[in-house]
């Protein structure tokens, strides 16, 4: 074989190679193209009728392909493959929509093309698979599901008042979903938050207390200074008890948390949090010496009342400390051109 010949073959080669490439999923070559044998002639004839009827009013493309199995893909990558390679919808609009079935994975797929997504949202594919296909599908009524289906479709595309009206219907439906939910989780979250204030309210007022202690020479400043970042660390978990499903219940309202990123940027902006839990606590000591007037202000560098450490810290239940020791714990067809971004919705059943 010549060099030219040579070259030419490897030519052939590559561009066979390559084009079994690009043709990795099924090439429709009919509206409805039936690979798991799941319809009979006459509901074949009556769909394919129906569906081109449908492209030549309104110019949106909708096709189906039935499949035995999906092998080692998902059913959303399959029916966007699908989709894309064989350009369901007009170029310029993405006016296509499919429906992929696998018979043997019993999944479903509607793949919508761009410029039907406002119209055919994730929700109301959802819903017509839902309330349609699956019901059907389980009584094994393949024909009767797809059929129902690309009826209600044709139908939301035609009559904008139809379609609004099934918008407001799911609205109104997750609206009561989220609302139930929302219950629930305040619930939930007042325990939580409960739990956090309770954990708080005790471990500041042992901060205050060693704040005061420390101030009426009871406790050395060098035992007090130890036994600080412990109580700290319990009074922000207490916080975060407290905040956590704040921010959580807040969310459900679309609430913009943009302005308190930049904490969760730079964490060390939190620790400014602990100059006003500390400068709170020592004038609140500060307060309570100077109202009840029964200790005067003296400082003891080392030496600590080991009485008054245990009667006040032993039992704070946020500590446990000895006499001489602290220590702290915690728990742990052919298509025109269209695309899809993959907008739509997958059921199984």
């Amino acid at each position: 074989m010549s060099s030219l010949n040579k070259q030419l073959f490897l030519l052939i080669v590559f561009f066979a190679i390559s084009g079994a490439a690009q043709k990795k999923y099924p090439e429709l070559t009919e509206i409805v193209t039936d690979h798991a044998r799941i319809f009979n002639q006459n509901q074949l004839t009556q769909l394919r009728e129906k569906l081109t009827h449908f492209e030549s009013e309104s110019s949106n493309q909708l096709a189906v392909l039935t499949i035995p199995e999906l092998g080692n893909e998902t059913i959303e990558t399959y029916a966007n493959g699908t989709f894309n390679q064989n350009g369901l919808g007009q170029e310029g609009t993405d006016n296509g929509i499919l429906i992929l079935f696998s018979s043997l994975d019993r999944e479903v797929r509607v793949e919508v093309g761009y410029g039907l997504e406002p119209y055919i949202t994730d929700a109301v594919a959802s819903r017509i698979i839902r309330n349609t296909m699956i019901p059907n599908f389980k009584e094994q009524r393949y024909f009767e599901g797809i059929n129902i289906a690309t009826d209600e479709l044709i139908l939301y595309l035609n009559n904008p008042e139809a379609l609004d009206e099934l918008k407001a219907e799911i609205s109104a439906k997750n609206q009561k979903n989220k609302n139930i939910g929302l219950i629930f989780m305040i619930g939930f979250f007042s325990l939580f938050a409960g739990v956090g204030g309770f954990l708080f309210y005790k471990t500041y007022r042992s901060l205050i207390e060693i704040f005061r202690g420390m101030f009426i020479g009871k406790l050395s400043f060098v035992y007090g200074l130890f036994m600080i970042p412990f109580t700290v660390l319990y009074v922000l978990i207490g916080l975060v008890f407290i905040v956590v499903p704040v921010f959580v219940l807040l969310s459900f309202y679309d609430f913009d948390f943009s302005r308190y990123v930049y904490l969760l940027e730079k964490p060390n902006q939190l620790f400014w949090l602990l100059a006003p839990i500390l400068g709170i606590a020592m004038l609140i000591a500060l307060l309570k010496i100077l109202l009840y007037g029964k200790e005067d202000l003296k400082i003891s560098w080392i030496k600590s009342n080991i009485g008054y450490v245990r009667k006040t810290f032993s039992s704070s239940g946020s500590h446990s400390f000895s006499s001489g020791s602290g220590s702290s714990g915690s728990s742990g067809f052919s298509g025109g051109g269209g695309s899809s971004g993959g907008g739509g919705a997958s059921g199984s059943w």
